[in-house]
């Protein structure tokens, strides 16, 4: 409907993320304390099992009767929780320990008429994997659109913005500050200009760092850089504390990502837009239509249960922008 009313404008998309609290069980909800505790427990558990087992094998020669059958058992439904644990425990790490029960929700809004263009809702604890999946499902309820997409740092993810790129559409992501090198009084990489030409890095002391090997770490493929110019060289103690010199890494795609941080710092009118778009709508939705909650328990149930708070919001807007007669001959 919003399309066929010339709604969308589809050249610009901001994207965000929020939580929205759960429905919850207290015995289901997991602290870091909490887990390591139930896996001691489950550790002294397999291990009295396994004093059992070994018992039983002394007993009866070996042979493995019922009761070795139900201990195996037993150890096995051990293992899995266990495992469901520690990656329970992994997400935590990721969510950087803070305990929330929500859900992570996420919206595409259109900066035509701030409209919701697309939305779905995670188990997710950060937004670091949700950019491309969001960015290319609004694409399609555009018509295949290729609009700039916005979205805060904590979306920057090599791969996600490839994905995008490779859509079409145009991803405006700043890079998250993680080097610890500037609070050390170091160069970081930003200080380092990479030479397409030379495949190389010119350094602020005007050495280049050449191609060295190339590894694969986590699945990404990774060229290495260094210089043999490093220990004669006059700013070499705010270059590293490496005994062994400065090393750069690069990521096979990163002439993506370099291009992107050129468009962005050439855009920054064009990203400054992100805030007003992306963030006003969760205030909206939480504030003023108390909806910062869910009723419903399930990730699918929860996704329905989302989408009609997001149709209920965009049709708000719709009756502030199209008149009466022009909405019942759409619906029509």
């Amino acid at each position: 409907m919003c399309k066929q009313l010339d709604l969308f404008g589809g050249a610009l998309l901001a994207i965000d993320g929020s939580k929205f609290r759960a429905v919850n069980a207290r015995d289901r909800s997991y602290t870091p304390a909490r887990l390591a505790t139930l896996q001691r427990d489950i550790d002294r558990t397999i291990a009295r099992y396994l004093r059992e087992l070994e018992r039983q094998d002394q007993v009866e020669a070996g042979i493995a009767g019922p009761r070795a059958e139900a201990l195996g058992e037993k150890i096995a439904a051990l293992q899995q929780r266990r495992a469901r644990y520690k990656a329970l425990q992994r997400e935590l790490a990721a969510s950087g320990g803070r305990i929330e029960v929500c859900y992570n929700v996420q919206i595409a809004v259109d900066a035509k008429h701030q409209l919701i263009v697309a939305e779905t809702v995670t188990n997710a604890a950060g937004d670091r994997d949700q950019l491309s999946s969001l960015a290319t499902a609004a694409q399609e309820v555009l018509g295949g659109a290729t609009p700039v997409v916005v979205a805060d740092r904590g979306y920057y993810h090599g791969a996600e913005i490839t994905t995008c790129v490779e859509a079409g559409l145009t991803p405006l992501v700043p890079r998250p500050l993680t080097s610890a090198n500037e609070a050390r009084g170091l160069f970081t990489q930003d200080d380092f200009v990479y030479e397409p030409a030379e495949d190389g890095y010119r350094c602020p002391a005007g050495q280049t760092l050449t191609y060295r090997s190339t590894t694969v770490e986590f699945g990404r493929t990774i060229t290495n850089y260094r210089t043999r110019a490093w220990g004669r060289c006059a700013l070499k103690p705010r270059c590293t504390r490496n005994q062994d010199g400065r090393k750069l890494s690069r990521w096979v795609h990163e002439d993506l990502l370099d291009a992107m941080a050129q468009r962005l710092r050439s855009s920054r009118d064009l990203f400054a837009q992100r805030k007003c778009l992306a963030e006003h709508p969760y205030g909206t939705m939480k504030r003023g239509m108390d909806q910062g909650y869910f009723l419903l328990k399930g990730l699918a149930k929860v996704r329905g249960e989302f989408s009609l708070t997001v149709l209920a919001y965009n049709l708000k807007r719709v009756f502030n922008l199209v008149s009466m007669p022009q909405l019942m001959e759409a619906l029509g």
